[in-house]
């Protein structure tokens, strides 16, 4: 069953006036769920059209549940996202690693001109074997030999957006983007982002050569970046784009306080999904759900429409594997929040308290971290 039929499901045990509200305004085949064009357009760091809703592809070489998506399926999925209006996709390096670009580079070949390319590097892994190794790697010579394996992966001669994934707390930020600097010169990169930075990193990068967007993990739960990253966003002219705009599935509604999750599955390690917390915050999925039923999109659109409707230069990209996920995402492109809705939502919102930490610390170790400085 998929999430929109979910919905439908628990609204019917909810009562029959709800349900008829959301069917007779939705009522579709499941495959064909929004399957008109996404006709948003939003520019990141001023300069960089992209689609208002991006997919993330981050798990087309092996999901959530660790089961492995069927290759000419996930083609598919992008080239479908690609018809329906959507011109931005994600990916890195270690999502992997390196399969999740072969994949893209092999979707996008009739279109590449037509698309914007965003990838990651920075985590240390062997270039010739893929092998994970400690820590990260940033080091300039490093970053251009990384370089040349995504073109190759991605079957193109330039990477349209550039992200270090995390920052490296051993190389000074001024090398690494004369690094990035060095392959816009040479056309390799168009332009470059920093994902989960600290703010005086973001500044020392930008007085350099101009920073075009920040990834960030951003959604209805965890809404940390709205403390500094985004008003220096504001401040500076950068870009902002949401990874895990739907909070890892829990805003779809398809998680509840008996869900528990497959061996490495890295939500069952996340504490803001233990069987203690989920409870608690499963209070924000009410409060969605609410509004689904009031304004008739589903959860998940009524999540990604309040990410957009804070910013005109945020720019979700959720992942998924399912095609029928994939257009009911891009579909949030048609949810508008009036000011008195957001209002009204942002109130009821501001009364719920999410308990549990987004990730297990071994992650978030790497986030918000600052870059030396240069000697």
């Amino acid at each position: 069953m998929n999430r929109r039929n979910l919905f439908k499901s628990g609204l019917t045990l909810a009562g029959g006036s709800a349900l008829a509200s959301v069917v007779n305004a939705q009522e579709q085949d499941p495959q064909n769920i929004s399957a008109g064009t996404l006709r948003g357009r939003r520019k990141l760091g001023g300069t960089l059209e992209v689609s208002s809703v991006g997919l993330g592809v981050q798990n087309m070489s092996r999901t959530y549940q660790t089961t492995i998506p069927t290759r000419s399926e996930m083609i598919n999925i992008i080239r479908k996202a690609f018809d329906n209006g959507v011109t931005l996709f994600d990916a890195a390096e270690a999502y992997g690693p390196f399969e999740v670009e072969r994949i893209l580079g092999e979707a996008l070949i009739p279109i590449r001109n037509k698309v914007i390319i965003e990838t990651k590097f920075g985590w240390n892994i062997d270039q010739n074997t893929g092998q994970r190794l400690p820590g990260l790697n940033s080091q300039p010579d490093h970053i251009k030999l990384v370089a040349e394996g995504m073109l190759k992966r991605l079957r193109t001669g330039r990477i349209d957006l550039l992200y270090q994934h995390r920052v490296d707390p051993n190389v000074p930020i001024e090398e690494v983007v004369g690094a990035i600097a060095d392959l816009i010169k040479e056309g390799k990169v168009l332009h470059y982002g920093l994902s989960e930075p600290g703010a005086q990193t973001v500044r020392r990068a930008h007085a350099i050569h101009p920073v075009t967007a920040i990834q960030y993990e951003y959604s209805l739960l965890w809404r940390g970046p709205e403390k500094v990253i985004i008003p220096l966003c504001e401040e500076l002219g950068i870009g902002f784009v949401c990874w895990s705009p739907l909070g890892v599935g829990f805003l779809t509604g398809t998680i509840d306080a008996n869900t528990r999750f497959a061996q490495g599955d890295i939500r069952g390690i996340e504490s803001r999904f233990s069987p203690e917390n989920l409870p608690n915050n499963l209070a924000l999925v009410d409060l969605i759900k609410n509004w689904a039923v009031q304004k008739q999109p589903t959860p998940a659109q009524i999540s990604l429409a309040w990410l957009m409707a804070q910013k005109p230069w945020i720019v979700p990209i959720p992942g998924t594997t399912q095609m029928a996920h994939m257009l009911e995402n891009i579909g949030a492109d048609d949810v508008r929040f009036n000011t008195d809705e957001l209002k009204q939502f942002n109130t009821e919102l501001s009364k719920i308290e999410i308990k549990g930490e987004r990730l297990p610390k071994m992650v978030l170790d790497f986030s918000d971290v600052e870059a030396p400085l240069k000697q």
